[in-house]
């Protein structure tokens, strides 16, 4: 069975991503992001979100473990901060319903949901810049980079939520991550 760890950056919806995961038949557990890289014993990972990238532990030892990486929110503004992006503040702030353009098809962690789908994001931060190696895979009109992807690498990171159910497809972005971890 695939083993997922989800690494606890402290963020609201971390439980949803374990649930999300062990509704599609995957062993997911919840990790605190200060667990040492040699503990974790997993076919891939998901960075939650979260409050304060101040506060993301060891996230940035997770990143070269050889397996594949999925960056949600907050874990997608630890990938980028780590691998020589950018992250600042956002324009639009809160909680809100974002219509998002997809921009590859064949990318495999979102490309299945080309041209658009509407998401559940906060960009209260967001990533300005993405690191090299990296493409471009999503926008919307409050936010120039929705999705980032590095396939050679299998990172990947989103900063809608995929696990709420106001993501249309939200299960869909799981689905691809674990075809890439199997």
């Amino acid at each position: 069975m695939t083993r997922i760890a989800v690494i606890d950056n402290r963020g609201q919806f971390t439980h949803l991503e374990q649930r999300t995961l062990r509704d599609l038949d995957v062993e997911a557990v919840v990790l605190s992001n200060d667990t040492g890289p040699e503990e974790l014993d997993a076919d891939g990972l998901v960075l939650s979100g979260g409050p304060d990238i101040d506060d993301s532990g060891r996230c940035s030892d997770y990143l070269d473990l050889g397996v594949p990486v999925l960056g949600i929110c907050l874990g997608m503004q630890i990938i980028a901060a780590e691998l020589d992006g950018e992250v600042g503040p956002g324009e639009y702030g809160g909680y809100a319903d974002v219509t998002v353009d997809i921009h590859d098809a064949e990318d495999p962690l979102v490309g299945s949901l080309y041209p658009q789908t509407t998401v559940w994001a906060s960009h209260a931060d967001e990533v300005k810049s993405i690191p090299t190696g990296f493409s471009i895979t999503a926008s919307s009109e409050v936010c120039d980079i929705e999705a980032m992807s590095d396939a050679e690498r299998d990172i990947y990171g989103v900063q809608w939520h995929p696990e709420v159910a106001h993501t249309e497809h939200g299960e869909e972005v799981f689905e691809n991550f674990l075809a890439r971890c199997r």
